[in-house]
């Protein structure tokens, strides 16, 4: 008996039915189709930016802006942009988000299309901060959605879509502008959101619920935050997008906006950790993933941003690219992200998202080392390899590392990590074209002093240049030996010098390298949450 009774215990223990994993909610047609029109209102924000920097020269030409004040075009967007992220949570509790999302997305229209029309720089830099004010809302909005109305299985693939805002718009944003640009004019850089923009509007208005909106809360605001978190952030991106052309702190300009972003982020910070209902809950920074995905998403920032922006001026300055050219050398950053991307939330099933985050890193690092031994020749061929790593390693980051970041977020807290975590990486990109233009100018000077060295005319090498330029000049129509012979010193100048900058723009990616790899080291401190354990999610 004593032996039967272990059988039949084990018997009736089978027998029992075991407890039924708790099936993942159905998500309805109406949240997919938020989800997909708000992720659209994304990609139109975040592609205006590059979609008009690879324009830049054309709008300033035909509104009569100079190459300094023509900058102001695009930071007025910026600016813009970086104050309204952190406010939208909030204001998407005031207004309901149906309201406020329609309101912004209708207006980031009706701007596009009068940005087009803009007569002179005052105007275009008024239309243009407005446009980035409404477009700014659309990119937090979206992360929002994501993370309230999707179940944490489905996460991945909301966050999947909206990654195709975050990392492949910048990268297609070149090319797109520079096509349009070329052939069609530079007024349909801002009609090309029209049509887009329309089809958002209506997925929006159909899928959204309606909800009363909440005006006392405005009564209730953190004013002190909002003012001083306004104030910081738009003198720092000013800083940011000037610094370099003004010399930096040889300006006074600059000198005094750097201390009132000084003075009024550290005033916002103090009120923000004291308020009873602060704007942003900065608590949120001391969770582990949150904390370090903020930071790997700050350094992804720069790189994304950085790349964007140092490749065309390489191509431009050194290669004499036009901008229709140096779109196609930048489609294939985003081409293969269009490919992959849909396939990072079948990735995140099977395997760990720290170990995708930690590959993506790698091989958006090693795209940028590829490029650290540039010479004359270095183009499109050369650059084909590096930038299809790139995206690869692009398509493999965002969305694993958006998942892992903002795992455990409580729906009350959505607003707070969304504004966060997009501002964050905005800022990232503004401070890394900042440290990018200031490095390529101080390295170009340290190389050109390193080569003039080299370049003696007691050197037999240099006389015989100097000699072969100055027959050239000759048998070209320079009847004076003397002018040819100065035009040869000229030519040999030329040539140091874009030699100087071809090796500082190897630095620059030296730069962007380093930075992922700190992001990288970043991500490796992130926790496995639950909700995404290989092969949960089937």
């Amino acid at each position: 008996m004593s032996t039967l009774q272990p059988a039949l215990n084990a018997a009736s223990a089978a027998s029992i039915p075991a407890p039924a994993m708790p099936a993942t909610p159905a998500v309805s047609a109406k949240t997919w189709i938020a989800v997909v029109g708000a992720t659209l209102g994304a990609f139109m924000a975040v592609l205006n930016i590059q979609i008009v920097n690879a324009s830049l020269a054309d709008i300033q030409g035909a509104i009569g802006a100079g190459i300094d004040d023509g900058g102001w075009i695009s930071t007025s967007y910026l600016i813009a942009e970086i104050v309204v992220i952190p406010l939208s949570g909030w204001l998407a509790q005031v207004f309901s988000i149906r309201i406020y999302l329609l309101t912004n997305a209708t207006l980031f229209l009706v701007f596009s299309a009068a940005c087009a029309l803009a007569q002179d720089l005052p105007q275009m830099i008024v239309l243009r901060a407005v446009q980035g004010f409404s477009g700014g809302v659309l990119i937090p909005m979206a992360f929002t959605l994501i993370i309230t109305l999707l179940p944490k299985a489905k996460q991945p693939i909301g966050l999947a879509l909206f990654a195709i805002s975050a990392t492949f718009a910048p990268a297609i944003g070149p090319t797109i502008g520079g096509y349009l640009t070329e052939n069609w004019g530079w007024q349909y850089i801002f009609y090309v959101n029209l049509v887009p923009g329309t089809l958002m509007i209506a997925m929006l208005w159909f899928s959204l619920e309606a909800k009363p909106m909440k005006l006392p809360l405005l009564r209730e605001g953190d004013w002190p935050g909002i003012i001083t978190m306004a104030i910081g952030l738009s003198a720092l991106q000013t800083v940011l997008e000037e610094g370099n052309k003004d010399d930096w702190f040889g300006s006074p300009f600059i000198v005094k906006l750097s201390i009132i972003a000084a003075i009024a982020l550290t005033a916002f910070l103090l009120i923000e950790l004291t308020a009873k209902k602060p704007l942003l809950n900065l608590r949120l920074l001391v969770r582990r993933n949150f904390g370090f995905g903020i930071l790997a998403n700050f350094l992804l920032g720069i790189a994304l941003y950085g790349s964007v922006f140092i490749m065309p001026v390489y191509l431009s300055r050194i290669q004499g690219y036009n901008a229709e050219q140096i779109g196609m050398v930048l489609a294939w950053t985003g081409l293969p992200q269009l490919l992959l991307i849909p396939l990072v939330p079948r990735l995140m099933q099977r395997f760990d998202a720290r170990i995708i985050i930690g590959i993506g890193f790698a091989l958006f690092a090693i795209s940028n080392f590829m490029n650290i031994y540039m010479t004359n020749d270095y183009a499109t061929d050369q650059l084909f390899w590096p930038n299809v790593v790139r995206a690869v390693g692009q398509a493999f980051v965002f969305a694993p590392l958006s998942a892992v970041a903002t795992a455990g977020i409580e729906p009350e807290n959505a607003g707070s990590a969304s504004g966060l975590f997009n501002m964050m990486r905005n800022l990232g990109g503004a401070i890394g074209i900042a440290l990018l233009q200031t490095l390529l100018t101080k390295r170009e000077q340290y190389h050109s002093n390193v080569l003039m060295q080299s370049v003696s005319v007691f050197e037999q090498a240099t006389r015989t240049r100097l000699e072969q330029l100055t027959q050239y000049f000759v048998n070209h129509g320079v009847l004076d030996r003397a002018d040819a012979s100065h035009r040869a010193y000229v030519a040999i100048g030329h040539i140091v010098q874009k030699q100087a900058y071809i090796l500082a723009f190897s630095d620059t990616f030296y730069l962007l390298g380093m930075a992922l790899i700190v992001a990288l080291v970043a991500a490796l401190f992130l926790k496995k949450p639950g909700h995404l354990s290989a092969g949960e999610a089937h």
